[in-house]
């Protein structure tokens, strides 16, 4: 398959293609606004670079959250728009999945993978993983994911209550907050060296390993653990219809 992944959700924005079985492109800018200018010209390099046209590709992927409320719709709509003007499906990875698959084959072995995003609030973004197989044999996936819990919003002191028992691996860019919450519960905690990004490049690899979604079917919705720090005038939340009930913004 041919694969163009973007990712705009976290702190930096990426690009990568997938192509005859390999990665055959990236490009990583760590950035904590500009997205939006730099996302279409990003592609259009790792497209050049991997030397196919868009008609070539046979899907785009794209993270869906959680992250910044402006990167996760930024990464969606211009995924959107290439589907659209393709008629290619879309794939939608979550930011929890491209992190924890950044985590090192010898740092999971025996323990439960977690990734801790930073929510710009007291809270964190948190969901466990368990690492299944052997390493992809390209070196770019620690082996299949396989969730522990569900995706959450918590504050470090909740983390130990929520997540398996048993030595963990932290990866994230939260990272320093959870392990010292965790170390006052005395819970065996590694850091892992991974990148703690939701890398295009991770994002590419993962979308490869299930079947194409349709190409008329539902596009994959935003991951948003809470809505977002904004209000219109009157006090009505982002993304809510006048008279609306309800705070969480629109998908």
């Amino acid at each position: 398959m041919n694969i163009l992944a973007l990712d705009a959700a976290g702190a930096a924005c990426s690009c990568a293609v997938w192509s005859g079985g390999r990665l055959a492109a990236r490009t990583f800018e760590a950035m904590a606004r500009g997205q939006s200018e730099r996302l279409v010209p990003m592609a259009n390099e790792v497209m050049a670079i991997a030397g196919l046209e868009y008609q070539e590709l046979d899907a785009v992927a794209v993270t869906l959250g959680p992250g910044g409320f402006t990167g996760v719709r930024i990464g969606l709509a211009t995924a959107r728009a290439f589907a659209l003007a393709l008629s290619r499906p879309i794939i939608g990875i979550t930011s929890f999945q491209a992190v924890a698959s950044g985590v090192l084959p010898a740092e999971c072995a025996g323990r439960t993978v977690v990734v801790v995003l930073e929510a710009k609030r007291a809270d964190l973004y948190v969901q466990a993983f368990a690492v299944r197989g052997a390493p992809s044999a390209d070196g770019l996936l620690p082996g299949r994911l396989e969730a522990l819990s569900a995706p959450a919003a918590l504050l470090p002191e909740e983390l130990n209550d929520y997540l398996p028992a048993g030595p963990l691996v932290l990866i994230g860019d939260a990272v320093d907050k959870a392990a010292a919450s965790l170390a006052v519960a005395e819970r065996p905690v590694l850091k892992s060296r991974g990148s703690g990004f939701a890398d295009a490049a991770l994002v590419a690899a993962l979308a490869t390993q299930g079947p194409l979604p349709a190409v008329n079917g539902p596009a994959p919705a935003p991951l948003y653990l809470r809505a977002p720090d904004v209000t219109l005038p009157g006090g009505r939340p982002f993304g809510a219809r006048p008279g609306a009930v309800g705070t969480g913004p629109d998908s």
